[in-house]
């Protein structure tokens, strides 16, 4: 018996679709035969049917039973508008050519760093000559030792010589195959074998016979032919069986040099480091096996290992950087090696990692490029000190300012003796110098100073403000002078600015001014000069630069009272070595400088000399100062000022000045300035010479003699001279134009003599 079944919904299995059904009409039968079935209808569907009476009537009936469906109509721009939704990824580029990425793409060094840079190269081939020296004279001296070293292992190497010649002849390394065909009963194999032995034995006893009758031979003959001969070829022979007989555990050769070498470092090494700093996005990156790059391979890099790394999308540098104890921990190296830089011109997340193969500090320091040689021009680049790597590192001082700020023997005073010195040494500079603390670090060069002062006191105070009343005053006569120049040519100024040019121009008065105060906290903090001190020290940095007046400020407690920020802010040059605090250490490297990785607060107590060096170069730099004793400045200052009495450029307090009035304006000595503008190698010079001399010096002063003729120029200086002791004479030479005259003169020697004394009695000694 058949049960008919109720269909679950949805379940069409058991469900026979009626064919045109009287309910049903059937579509387009007046068109089309049918050929073996029935014709089935193509109903539309109800969302493309054109009106109501288009929809079948089973799709009318669900209609009627749906929900409200809650809609808008829409225009058929929009509809079309949102059946074509806009792209807004641009489209994909076409694959660039071989030609289109390697035009742009950049191109790498030939020669490594070191080979590019002079002064690497030429402390790297001192070092190749040092090394191989050392090495030489190192074993040179040992050598008897070695002698008698290898003597005494002689007879044991003859000994291994003998044996091995004896297995070899009686073909001891075929021994364990008879041996095996002994026991395995294998007679044929051993008689086989046997025959292969006698026939070794034979022709190998020969040749032994043979090489030692040659060498016997040998021996007879070159001892016949030459004694000495004879023992320096048993000495080699000796040696030889010494070497023979050496231990492999005993080498018989020193080292003549113990290096301990640096770990390798690899892009696991780096990952692993990066990855225990404790950054969200690295450790991201690490756990998906991703994010973290390396552009370039890991090289070596002067002494030591340099990674660069692309590091995960919305990690910085800066993240890195404030981490470096715990990177220097992951790497496994001590912190003094370890330094993390940005790539300027790279993106914030392009990282280079460099690891030196020893601590910075423990590192020999490189010696001063014009400690024994040479003239500094502060219009060019002067030598300060050397990065991580060792490279050297310079500073513009002309048209910059500076601020060097660190603890107490840290290595502050070194810094600033490093740049005082570079100064000294360009005879066209005039020095400006006052240390306020009073124990005379700066005081090797009162011989050339043009105004120098040390101690905490009162007067020493009142002294290096009035240097900074005058620097102030002559803002203003140096912007009318440079005004009025680039207004008549302005192809000697074009900037505006001193020009190397103008500043050769005695009569201008524009030549550079290098004015450092060492501990200048003693004078922004003190009650009666701080007010005005930081008003002027903030004009001269402010305007100075443009017009050839340098000011460096150096102190041992860089806060907002002993370093104002408005001075410390207008500083274009700042180095700090360590520092304590945050607030300390931005006030001398700037705003921010700790809150982005710049902290001068890493540096240990051993780290004396090393600091970040900011406005240098686009990023801090890690900077190890030059370090110069006070005798080796001695010598470098007496340099210095045969320099500059070769050009006629001593003045001021070196030449025998003194400061007379409160307003800083120093009182002109004659015979001063006549010492000063009498050359090196003048014995005798000229007084109407002289005079066009004075007045290119100090034009204020002597100009009106300048204008007199010959006669009355000797006139004049004779009178001025006369008080001092010195006597005029007749001095024969010749014009410019090479004839021969005898005028009237001066010797060198009396001038100079004349000037000491009145040093002396200025000085009060």
């Amino acid at each position: 018996m058949f049960i008919p079944t109720n269909p679950r919904p949805g379940d069409d299995s058991n469900r026979e679709d009626p064919m045109n059904t009287p309910e049903q009409e059937p579509v387009n039968t007046d068109q089309h035969e049918t050929v073996n079935g029935k014709v089935l209808p193509f109903t539309p569907r109800p969302d493309s049917a054109s009106n109501a009476d288009e929809i079948p009537v089973q799709e009318r009936r669900d209609l009627s039973r749906s929900d409200v469906i809650d809609a808008e109509i829409v225009d058929e721009e929009d509809a079309e508008q949102v059946r074509h939704p806009v792209l807004v990824d641009p489209p994909t580029p076409a694959k660039a050519s071989w030609w289109e990425t390697t035009r742009d793409a950049k191109i790498r060094p030939l020669l490594p760093a070191w080979a590019r840079s002079k002064a690497e190269l030429r402390d790297r081939v001192k070092w190749v000559a040092f090394y191989t020296g050392h090495t030489v004279a190192y074993h040179a001296v040992r050598t008897p030792a070695y002698a008698g070293i290898l003597l005494l292992r002689s007879p044991r190497g003859l000994w291994r010589v003998v044996v091995a010649t004896h297995r070899w002849v009686y073909d001891a390394e075929g021994k364990p195959l008879r041996a095996a065909a002994v026991t395995a009963n294998e007679y044929d194999k051993y008689f086989k074998l046997a025959e292969v032995r006698a026939e070794r034995i034979r022709k190998r006893g020969l040749l032994a016979f043979l090489t030692l009758l040659v060498a016997a031979a040998g021996v007879y003959v070159l001892a016949s032919y030459s004694t000495g001969l004879a023992w320096l070829l048993a000495a080699a022979g000796v040696a030889l069986l010494g070497k023979v007989g050496t231990p492999a555990d005993k080498p018989v050769l020193g080292r003549a040099v113990v290096t301990s070498k640096a770990p390798k470092l690899t892009s696991d090494v780096v990952v692993r480091a990066l990855a225990a700093l404790g950054i969200s996005g690295i450790n991201q990156a690490v756990a998906k096996g991703q994010g973290i790059t390396f552009p370039a391979p890991i090289t070596r890099d002067g002494p030591g290992w340099r990674a660069e790394v692309d590091l995960p999308h919305g990690v910085t540098v800066t993240d890195v950087m404030e981490r470096r104890d715990k990177l220097a921990s992951g790497l496994r190296r001590p912190l003094g090696c370890v330094w993390p830089e940005p790539v300027s011109e790279e993106h914030a997340g392009r990282l280079v990692i460099w690891v030196g193969d020893q601590d910075m500090s423990k590192a020999k320091p490189a010696t001063w490029p014009l400690a024994k040689s040479g003239e500094a021009d502060l219009f060019k680049s002067v030598p300060f000190g050397t990065d991580q790597r060792g490279r050297p590192v310079g500073v513009d001082l002309m048209f910059a300012n500076m601020v060097i700020g660190a603890m107490p023997r840290m290595g502050k005073t070194f810094s600033l003796r490093v740049l005082v010195l570079a100064a000294a040494l360009d005879p066209w500079v005039e020095l400006v110098l006052w240390e306020l603390k009073g124990t005379g670090d700066l005081g090797m060069f009162e011989k050339v100073a043009h105004e120098y002062g040390s101690g905490a006191d009162d007067e020493t105070l009142e002294g290096a403000m009035n240097s900074l009343r005058r620097l102030y005053k002559e803002l203003e006569r140096r912007s009318k002078t440079i005004t009025r120049i680039a207004k008549e040519n302005r192809a000697l100024c074009p900037e505006n600015k001193v020009t190397p040019q103008l500043s050769r121009n005695r009569k201008l008065g524009l030549h550079p001014i290098f004015a450092a105060i060492d501990e200048c906290q003693e004078l922004f903090s003190h009650d009666d000069y701080k007010e005005e001190a930081r008003k002027l020290a903030e004009g001269i940095i402010k305007r100075g630069p443009a017009m050839g007046i340098i000011l460096v400020l150096a102190t041992q407690r860089p806060d907002a009272q002993s370093l104002p920020p408005g001075v410390s802010a207008n500083a274009g040059l700042r180095f700090c070595l360590r520092v304590m605090g945050q607030l300390e250490n931005d006030m001398v490297l700037g705003t921010s400088s700790y809150k982005n990785g710049i902290r001068a607060t890493t540096f240990g107590a051993k780290d004396k000399g090393i600091g970040y060096l900011v406005g240098a170069s686009d990023d801090p730099q890690i900077v190890r100062g030059y370090y110069i004793d006070g005798p080796a400045a001695e010598k470098i200052v007496d340099r210095a000022r045969a320099l500059r009495e070769g050009h006629g450029t001593i003045t001021g307090h070196a030449a025998g000045e003194v400061v007379a009035d409160e307003a800083a304006r120093p009182s002109y000595s004659v015979i001063a300035d006549t010492a000063s503008v009498i050359r090196a190698g003048e014995q005798k010079v000229w007084s109407e010479t002289l005079v066009d001399r004075l007045a290119e010096l100090r034009p204020e002063v002597y100009g009106s003699w300048a204008e007199l003729d010959g006669r009355a120029k000797a006139n004049q200086l004779a009178s001025a001279l006369k008080p001092f002791g010195v006597d005029t004479l007749q001095v024969y030479g010749r014009t410019e134009d090479g004839k021969t005259a005898n005028r009237r003169g001066v010797e060198r020697a009396a001038v100079l003599a004349a000037a000491d004394r009145h040093r002396t009695k200025s000085n009060g000694e």
